[in-house]
């Protein structure tokens, strides 16, 4: 099941080895609506903290990492060792957020 999937970014797991099996990832890619998009522009010209993108980039790493478990629990995987985030925009109102590990089987 997904939810008992560990996800960890330490290399190992204490009491507990484990044979690799492979890379995995969880990809996402989000942006926000026009209103909010505007919203955020205009918090630009004042500075601060902009809620809605912070918002979405923590929704975009759950989600990612939802994925990054579900693709795991598909190869048989008990947890995800050295999981790292990598993120980046396209545009001027997408992010694109990736989460990335190596899925292992306990022995």
């Amino acid at each position: 099941m997904m939810s008992d999937i560990l996800v960890t970014t330490t290399e190992n797991i204490p009491g507990h080895q484990y044979e690799v099996i492979g890379e995995v990832f969880g990809l996402t890619t989000q942006s926000k609506n026009l209103i909010r998009n505007i919203g955020a522009s205009l918090k630009n010209v004042v500075g601060g903290e902009i809620r809605d993108y912070t918002n979405m980039l923590d929704e975009a790493r759950n989600v990612a990492v939802d994925r990054l478990k579900l693709n795991a629990a598909n190869m048989g995987a008990d947890a995800v060792v050295m999981m790292r985030f990598d993120s980046g925009s396209i545009g001027t109102d997408m992010q694109s957020v990736a989460a990335y590990g190596t899925a292992v089987k306990y022995i």
